[in-house]
């Protein structure tokens, strides 16, 4: 005797003890494929970056680095020690104290860098959701399966007749 295949309404009742309007979409999702005897297994769908993106999440490594930190407070120490005392013996300095051109210039970089960081973070929020997702659904299959697993064993048993402690009844 061939096996019924259930519909998504009955694996739902049965499964999960709900009926199949109440189901989040993941859950819906696999138990049509569940229904349909088909066991896909789950995949993310994400794009190749774009040139943009990859940009924006090296800009992303680099500027949140210890290494870029380090440096760029050198490099500003060495601009102001440079424009106080070594240039000033030969009345070279071109940007006096108090540095309003290197203040413009850290102001743009940031004014720059600050939008490129956000959407590397962004970008990094919206695949965590998408993993978030397909875990939750490959947790749901599982969760499915060893249910389905469980009713198979009590069948098994209730034909055998043996009770769920082993002892035959």
């Amino acid at each position: 005797m061939a096996d019924r295949v259930p519909s998504v309404a009955e694996l739902a009742a049965e499964l999960l003890g709900r009926i199949g309007d109440e189901c989040s979409p993941a859950e819906r999702s696999v138990l049509e494929s569940l229904a349909s005897g088909h066991h896909s297994h789950v995949h993310t769908g994400l794009d190749t970056p774009s040139f943009g993106e990859r940009l924006a999440d090296r800009v992303a490594r680099v500027g949140g680095s210890w290494g870029f930190i380090i440096s760029f407070t050198l490099v500003l120490l060495g601009w102001m020690l440079l424009n106080t005392d070594v240039l000033n013996h030969w009345g070279l300095v071109f940007d006096p104290y108090p540095f309003i051109f290197l203040n413009l210039m850290l102001s743009t970089l940031a004014a720059i860098q600050a939008p490129i960081i956000m959407m590397s973070q962004n970008r990094q929020s919206h695949k965590d959701r998408q993993d978030a997702s397909v875990d939750f659904e490959t947790n749901i299959r599982a969760e499915l399966s060893i249910a389905q697993l469980h009713q198979k064993v009590d069948l098994l048993l209730d034909k055998a007749d043996v009770e769920p402690d082993g002892r035959r009844g």
